[in-house]
């Protein structure tokens, strides 16, 4: 019998599959205690592409998020995702540096890192970063499909992650590729090839095959899965937490894991989802063309949208068979954030400019001149990069040959009198106007239990100090609030 031990992934890549990361940090409290005390390995608290969300559109600080988090689970690492902080923008080495250290000071343990191209000079620059921040560091090797991600290139790649000395390697399949079969021919690969490494295993439903490729992982001999509580799993994220533990219980394993104690976690979370109309995850047909395009369910929606904003929205199908093509000459990326972007856009300018590259995005150029990482250069089709570069708008974008910018520029210009480190960083990211409107905000606001609607209701109305009278009134209910009455 083997232990199956689990990280949470609820409240960080299932908020961001099903819920468009749309849940402030006073909706995720109440579940933090719980799922400490369940004994998860670590629980993911946010991505860096997350943080934009919570501070503009939920007046959330992302930092605040990490401490109040922090405080609930004191035996369980919490964990961020960070590949990149500046998603679409140029991103200096000491301010991805800085971050790392930001989070470590406000309560983060590890750090799951991804580089989009698997490439070993960008794993390295952000393990440097993390472990100097003292980090412990889980290393993405992500799966994709092309002629170029073979078993011996996973082999290869698992080799150079592995002789980074992290903490921990994760076969992270973002999209939900893996087919059961594949997923038992690689799992070997990267159990032989990381050494001493321990692998943990994270997949999507998105074709409806994630739970199957749990197990195949965990018969190849896989021992940590990624995972997610109802009703933030299945759908287009992550496999739930009870129906792997189950699984893996009638195949002879022994889950490491209080899942029990996890039953009102969902509770919670199903109230949070009918209170605001949120999407429940449910289990998905099989989508084989899923496997062709390799567009993330998130980015298809968007894509939609895209192309019904200029009367287009029939166009889809042909935007999403865009994508084959693009990918294919911009060197085969691996449809992760930012890369993942870059060719659905890029796709979907082609389909409505009604020519192949009439129009370019300033970050498709960016990405031909190896800003994404140097593989793009020697894996483009030439031909396509000679077009791309070969537009004006290629010298406005290239970046100059002088110095680095380093934290003293980003303090002269971000900071000031009064402005901490954290502050220093979100207004460089978002923006001096959207940090100082959430901290007019304030702290986050406690969200209701599960209790009964009237209790709940008397407690928010108990925590307001703006009025000294309320009083509601309905047939058989009278409810007066004074303050300062005796």
């Amino acid at each position: 019998m083997v232990a199956i031990r689990f990280v949470d992934t609820t409240i960080r890549d299932g908020h961001l599959s099903l819920w468009a990361s749309g849940m402030t940090t006073g909706m995720m409290l109440p579940a933090v205690g719980a799922l400490d005390r369940a004994g998860f390995d670590a629980i993911e608290i946010l991505s860096d592409g997350q943080m934009g969300k919570a501070v503009r559109d939920l007046k959330d600080d992302p930092f605040e998020r990490m401490r109040m988090a922090a405080e609930r689970a004191p035996d369980t690492p919490l964990r961020l995702i960070a590949g990149r902080i500046a998603t679409f923008e140029y991103e200096p080495p000491e301010a991805f540096a800085l971050f790392l250290k930001l989070a470590a000071r406000n309560g983060i343990a590890e750090v799951r890192i991804s580089d989009p191209w698997n490439e070993y000079a960008g794993w390295k620059r952000r393990v440097d970063a993390a472990h100097a921040a003292r980090l412990r560091v889980i290393l993405n090797l992500v799966y994709s499909i092309s002629p170029v991600h073979t078993d011996a290139y996973y082999a290869e790649r698992c080799r150079q992650a592995a002789s980074l000395g992290v903490y921990r390697l994760c076969f992270k399949d973002p999209g939900g590729l893996l087919t059961p079969e594949r997923t038992k021919a690689l799992v070997p690969v990267m159990l032989e090839n990381a050494g001493a490494t321990p692998v943990e295993f994270h997949t999507h439903c998105t074709t409806g095959l994630g739970p199957h490729c749990c197990l195949a992982a965990i018969e190849g001999g896989m021992t940590i899965v990624n995972a997610a509580l109802p009703p933030l799993s299945d759908g287009s994220s992550n496999p739930s937490v009870f129906d792997v533990a189950a699984n893996a219980s009638a195949l002879g394993h022994e889950p490491d894991l209080d899942l029990e104690s996890l039953r009102p976690v969902s509770a919670h979370f199903e109230t949070v989802a009918k209170r605001e109309g949120f999407p429940v995850g449910r289990p998905v047909a099989f989508d084989a063309g899923q496997h062709r395009h390799q567009v993330p369910g998130g980015m298809i929606s968007n894509l939609a949208f895209q192309l019904r904003k200029v009367g287009m929205e029939d166009r889809l199908a042909d935007t999403l068979e865009e994508t084959v093509r693009v990918r294919a000459e911009l060197g085969y990326p691996v449809m992760v954030t930012p890369l993942s972007q870059f060719v659905g856009s890029q796709a979907a300018i082609n389909v409505i400019a009604g020519e192949r590259y009439r129009e370019v995005t300033d970050q498709v150029i960016e990405y031909a001149l190896g800003y994404y990482g140097g593989t793009a250069i020697e894996a483009m089709d030439p031909d396509i990069r000679r077009r791309i570069l070969e537009r004006r708008r290629t010298e406005e974008v290239r970046r100059g040959d002088g110095p680095e910018p380093t934290l003293d520029d980003l303090r002269e210009r971000f900071g000031g009198k009064g402005v901490t480190d954290e502050d220093m960083m979100l207004r460089w990211l978002f923006g001096a106007d959207a940090v100082e409107a959430q901290r007019k905000a304030g702290p986050p606001v406690p969200y209701p239990s599960g209790r009964h609607p009237v209790v709940d209701l008397v407690d928010r109305l108990a925590q307001r100090d703006d009025r000294a009278l309320i009083a509601v009134e309905r047939p058989g209910l009278k409810l007066r609030l004074e303050r300062g009455a005796r």
